[in-house]
């Protein structure tokens, strides 16, 4: 497994965690056996849940592993047979030691004789090396120290004992900026957009005014993000960094908050990969009207056309789009596609940008050196400059 998936697996445990499927992350860890949660383990051991613990204990090692895994599952073995003495109960014990303990007879047949004759005696604390055999809580506690020990010691759990350390929520969170993400790329973004599914990608609908709508603050579309406590074992190996409250203009959505009282993460900016790059921003923040078509609004050019013919080292030709934005978040989609000047410099264009008084006027430079002053207005080439 890559190791981007076994960290999502991560990301599940803990929203698992999070949400109380109790059951359900152990089975997780159980079933990956990735993370290993020593205090779920305590917890059966002192409940005497031998079944549970040696399925739990299956998603890691088995008996022949190595010598470990084998005094591991001895001793659990044996403490439940001792068990079973020490309430009377021979018949379960009768078929512990076939069951269970026979096993072991192949690697050491004294320790099976022994253990064996246990079953002749009233009492096994007559038994010289089980004398100071307590009360089962004592000895459950006992053999628990010796478990830890072996485990830690055992190579097939390394790396397999402490959660990776990182902030709670952390899926939640993930998904938050996915959708804040995916909002952004809306060609009418709402302030205020409702979030039904996670199945399909998030778009927005058409406003009936034709307008469009600001961007929303980068908050939590899918809901508050609840604070909780840390994975259980987590305390002591990895703790949580703590959790800062939302913007004041986060987004209810599907997920709800069981209390809403509890702070939760506002949502980070996107990675840097995801942002529009500056020189998109600087093609897109001037539109233009000229004097000689009062209708018309001009922008610098459509940038995605303009870094078409750059790379491909195509003709020396300026293009203008009709279409007019204000100043926003834009994807590709809302760029303009429509041609309606089209200024004929003689070699491929590197920059261009518009008289910051007289907004028909525009500066074009080449990758030859060239400049030239055009009049978007009458198509007209006021002035140029070679190299």
């Amino acid at each position: 497994m890559s190791s981007l998936s076994r960290e999502l697996v991560f990301l599940i445990l803990q929203f698992l965690d999070e949400e109380k499927f109790k059951e359900t992350v152990h089975k997780l860890e159980q079933e990956s056996g990735f993370y290993f949660n020593m205090k779920h383990f305590e917890d059966l051991v002192q409940g005497g849940e031998w079944d549970e613990v040696e399925r739990y204990l299956s998603g890691f090692t088995k008996v022949e592993d190595n010598r470990y895994s084998m005094k591991i599952f001895f001793e659990i073995r044996k403490q439940k047979y001792l068990e079973a003495l020490d309430r009377h109960d021979r018949a379960k014990a009768v078929e512990i030691l076939v069951k269970d303990l026979k096993v072991f007879a192949s690697f050491n047949e004294e320790l099976f004789k022994e253990i064996t004759q246990l079953l002749t005696l009233d009492n096994f604390r007559q038994n010289e090396q089980l004398s100071k055999y307590g009360d089962t809580k004592s000895a459950r506690n006992i053999m628990l120290m010796e478990l830890k020990k072996l485990i830690e010691a055992n190579p097939l759990f390394r790396d397999k004992l402490n959660f990776p350390p990182f902030k709670a929520s952390r899926l939640r969170t993930l998904i938050n900026q996915s959708l804040n993400w995916q909002h952004q790329l809306c060609k009418n973004p709402r302030p205020n957009p409702d979030i039904k599914t996670l199945f399909t990608d998030h778009s927005c609908a058409a406003p009936t005014n034709g307008a469009r709508a600001p961007p929303p603050a980068n908050g939590p579309l899918v809901g508050p993000i609840p604070k909780t406590a840390g994975f259980p074992p987590m305390g002591a190996h990895a703790p949580f960094q703590p959790v800062v409250s939302p913007s004041p203009n986060a987004i209810a959505g599907w997920m709800t908050n069981p209390n809403p009282s509890l702070p939760h993460p506002a949502i980070a900016q996107g990675p840097p990969g995801l942002v529009q790059p500056p020189n998109t921003a600087a093609f897109l923040k001037h539109p233009r009207t000229p004097t000689s078509a009062p209708g018309i609004d001009y922008q610098s050019a459509d940038s995605e056309h303009l870094m078409k013919r750059m790379r491909v080292g195509q003709p020396d030709e300026v293009s203008f789009s009709g279409a007019s934005h204000p100043p926003n978040v834009y994807s590709q989609e809302d760029l303009p596609k429509q041609v309606v000047r089209t200024l004929n410099q003689g070699s491929n264009v590197m920059s261009l940008d518009f008289h910051p008084v007289q907004q028909t006027i525009l500066l074009v430079g080449t990758n030859v050196g060239d400049i030239g002053i055009w009049e978007v207005g009458s198509r007209e080439r006021i002035a140029h400059k070679t190299f």
